[in-house]
């Protein structure tokens, strides 16, 4: 069987999808390790993965100024290129490098740009991810750019038009891509021939959607060796019940509504948590806010009886309990709101969190409210929409039987084998 390395950035949005596929393709046989972040380590050890570190590491997971700056909607994408993966991207290089070149093949999240320049200077096969289908800036079905979503109103003048608007994007930041053109050509690799953050970051090999078909249908300008796999689920405690305090409130009345910041969000929560309580208490509303290392909001105290907050729950095992679910739009947090059935509210942040929001919310199970308009009584009343039309819960549930019909794990494993 082959060794095969899997190398991945950011969140766990972003680390639990490579996961789940880790563990199934250990269980076909293969020798599979880890690269990435130093703060997953713990995590990924446990599970028993060879585990090496890939610079840099995620800090911004311990420094709420950090993440207020990775997640700032009009600049929070350039400076995580610009300012955090570039000026590390020769150790990320290294790295990366120093693991592949005792392994057969590597399945790549797509913001480890040193993966195209370790496969090609080693010649191995390849495979990339893609979380999210803005991934493909499609002109056929464009993606809700965080720094410019007003040019979302635009795209209805049809794909000829939208390929301005995607060509625009490439401009904006082919002058990011500097720092990859100098590596490439000390390292002697061909010239690249275009964006590598938008039109030739994928593998020529293999390229693995781990989105359901229900979020994004492949389009035709979509890389042609593309297979869409599906969600991939891991949340490390699939077996494992709620802890007692959470199983007992849940039993002392009405199903509740949960608010939630994911993994990375959660650092800059901002007054979402305060907010969300006042919500809770206009709506007359059960709830449980899943706040992270947040220390509980000052306002908590007197509902403690309808409301409760808890560090960490996983969603696989609190989601299906929800009333509603009220979320940051990233990419696992979304997944696990569709697989449950639940009808949401989404505030996003940045990234890949509008357009996230963007398409749930044509899903028909959904409703988006901007981050800087977060206020009680405005989330109450579309919490109060979202509960009281049934063709939200109907819709979700819908979703979510598709979902849960998937077999996403297998597809995307046996798309690798037949690579290697």
């Amino acid at each position: 069987m082959s060794r095969i390395v899997i190398t991945t950035l950011g969140t766990l949005g972003d680390l639990h999808p490579m996961i789940a596929v880790a563990l199934e393709l250990r269980q076909r046989g293969h020798d599979v390790v880890f690269v990435t972040h130093e703060v997953y380590k713990s995590k990924l050890e446990a599970l028993k993965f060879e585990f090496h570190p890939m610079r840099p590491d995620f800090t911004a997971l311990n420094d709420p100024q950090e993440m207020a700056r990775m997640m700032d909607l009009k600049t929070g994408q350039e400076y995580m290129v610009r300012k955090w993966a570039n000026p590390n991207l020769r150790d990320m290089y290294t790295d990366l490098l120093e693991v592949a070149q005792k392994s057969d093949f590597i399945f790549s999240g797509e913001g480890v740009t040193a993966t195209p320049l370790v496969a090609e200077k080693l010649k191995m096969k390849w495979a990339s991810s893609a979380m999210v289908p803005m991934s493909f800036f499609s002109a056929y079905d464009p993606p809700v750019l965080a720094p410019f979503p007003a040019l979302a109103n635009l795209y209805k003048l049809g794909p000829t038009f939208n390929k301005g608007i995607i060509n625009f994007a490439k401009w904006v930041s082919n002058s990011w891509a500097s720092p990859v053109r100098q590596l490439r050509h000390e390292l002697g690799l061909s010239p690249l021939k275009g964006n590598p953050y938008i039109d030739c970051k994928f593998s020529p090999y293999l390229v693995i959607a781990l989105f359901s078909s229900v979020l994004g249908q492949p389009q035709p300008d979509w890389a042609p060796n593309t297979v869409v796999a599906g969600f991939t689920f891991y949340d490390g405690t699939e077996s494992a019940e709620l802890p007692e305090q959470v199983k007992q409130f849940l039993d002392a009345g009405e199903a509740p509504i949960i608010f939630t910041l994911g993994s990375a969000a959660v650092i800059d929560a901002g007054n979402f948590y305060q907010e969300s309580i006042e919500v809770a208490k206009l709506i007359n509303r059960r709830a449980i806010l899943l706040i992270g290392k947040n220390s509980p909001p000052q306002n908590l105290s007197e509902h403690s009886k309808n409301i409760i907050a808890v560090n960490y729950l996983p969603y696989s095992q609190i989601f299906p309990h929800a009333c509603a679910i009220v979320h940051q739009g990233g990419i696992g947090t979304t997944a696990q709101a569709l697989r449950a059935g639940r009808p949401t509210l989404i505030m996003p942040y940045s990234h890949d969190q509008p357009d996230n929001a963007a398409r749930v919310e044509r899903l028909g199970t959904s409703r988006t409210i901007k981050r800087n308009q977060y206020s009680a009584p405005r989330v109450a009343s579309l919490l109060q929409e979202l509960l009281n039309n049934l063709s939200y819960a109907q819709k979700a549930t819908e979703i979510a039987r598709i979902l849960q019909a998937e077999n996403a794990v297998c597809v995307a494993c046996d798309a690798i084998e037949k690579q290697l």
